[in-house]
């Protein structure tokens, strides 16, 4: 291997690690913030009264989708009153450790 080849593959090493430790989170941190979400996700069975659907299962969701997810709702992009409510206070990291926790459970 050439030395540029080297630098490159060193480069691309250290940013997938950097990547993926940015997008694992802490899942110690992540399950005690979840106990507000599983009075509605962990209810097997359980719909919305307004408007009416079946409240989604999230445990073993994929992690970026529940990063975008709650996301969403701090920005207004996806719309819930009580899940607007809930993301408003939590922090980028808060959102990085629930969804390594909730990703790492079965479904």
């Amino acid at each position: 291997m050439t030395r540029l080849q080297l630098i490159g593959l060193a480069a691309a090493t250290a940013l997938f690690a950097t990547i993926s430790a940015h997008a694992e989170g802490d899942k110690v941190a992540g399950r005690k913030l979840i106990y507000t979400c599983a009075g509605c996700h962990g209810v097997p069975g359980y719909t919305n009264a307004y408007p009416q659907y079946p409240v989604p299962k999230i445990a073993g969701q994929n992690a970026q989708y529940i990063v975008n997810a709650l996301h969403g709702y701090q920005s207004g992009d996806r719309k819930h009153p009580t899940m607007g409510a809930q993301a408003e206070s939590l922090s980028d990291t808060d959102i990085q450790n629930i969804a390594a926790y909730l990703s790492s459970l079965a479904k």
